[in-house]
């Protein structure tokens, strides 16, 4: 294993929320977001993690963010853009920070599926529908969809994010508010989609998130990376099964697989699964951004 996963940071005296991934310091006007190389599975943050995996969600997301030309709130990935306080590990945190526009962030996760897997094949299953969108009759596990579809969710800082429908998060955002965020997404995933297709990687589903600074709405947070999205390898594509992926969804497996019930502290990854965790998400980097990846 190359590195040592970073699983907590430390900014001393500099006010800080921690997420399931990242640790976002407040600088005032700016903050700096901080992927450490937690991994959650199940809405649990395993006891260890994937050495490199915030590395690999941050240079992702900056790809993103310059490739698909929407407004967002990267400012720099400069270290000295915001006054670190003194002593600060700056070998720990190269690599894994993006310094970021402070948003007001619109409680939503703006789910986008391109194909049916995951949750969203489980509701067919029962409904022929996903979050209240009717699809056709007898379509298989990862079909790919006449058309992508909107299924947006409530955002919470903890627990389990929850589908809900379109006319639902009219009532909590506001219909103008919806059809704008379910626009822009279904955008950003096409065009993201078609990038990721020409080099061999099926982006099977994603989620978007979005704040406010001031009157404008920008895309906030990760952006088309292992942890938002089911990464799939074009070339191994087949529907009718679950597919082989450059995500998270080897761990999930591998938990199932322990008897683990989902309600107490999930048990720690063996060193195969985080080394085969690690080389997928460094996989995945290089193949979208065509570049070898630093750390590896």
């Amino acid at each position: 294993m190359a590195n040592t996963a970073l699983l907590k940071s430390e900014l001393p005296g500099i006010p800080v929320r921690r997420g399931k991934v990242r640790d976002i310091y407040d600088f005032g006007e700016t903050l700096l977001f901080v992927a450490t190389d937690r991994i959650s599975a199940f809405d649990w943050v395993l006891p260890n993690g994937i050495p490199d995996k915030g590395r690999v969600l941050t240079l992702l997301s900056t790809m993103w963010f310059e490739r698909l030309a929407t407004p967002g709130h990267l400012i720099s990935l400069n270290l000295d853009d915001v006054p670190l306080p003194a002593g600060a590990d700056r070998d720990a945190l190269a690599g894994r920070s993006m310094v970021v526009r402070k948003a007001e962030v619109v409680p939503i996760e703006c789910v986008v599926r391109g194909y049916l897997s995951g949750s969203g094949w489980k509701e067919y299953r029962q409904s022929g529908s996903v979050c209240g969108v009717e699809l056709p009759q007898g379509l298989t596990e990862s079909d790919r969809l006449p058309e992508p579809i909107f299924t947006p969710a409530t955002k919470v800082d903890d627990g389990h994010d929850e589908n809900i429908s379109f006319e639902r998060m009219c009532e909590l955002v506001g219909r103008e508010n919806s059809q704008w965020l379910r626009t822009i997404s279904l955008e950003i995933y096409a065009r993201g989609a078609a990038i990721a297709r020409e080099k061999g990687i099926i982006i099977a589903d994603t989620k978007f998130e979005f704040g406010r600074v001031g009157d404008r709405v920008l895309l906030i947070d990760e952006v088309l990376t292992p942890d938002s999205s089911r990464f799939w390898p074009a070339d191994d594509y087949r529907p009718g099964r679950g597919q082989p992926s450059f995500d998270k969804q080897f761990v999930r497996d591998w938990l199932e697989t322990t008897g683990w019930d989902k309600n107490s502290q999930p048990p720690a990854l063996p060193e195969e699964v985080v080394a085969r965790t690690r080389a997928k998400y460094i996989e995945a980097y290089e193949r979208l951004s065509g570049e070898r990846f630093a750390w590896a």
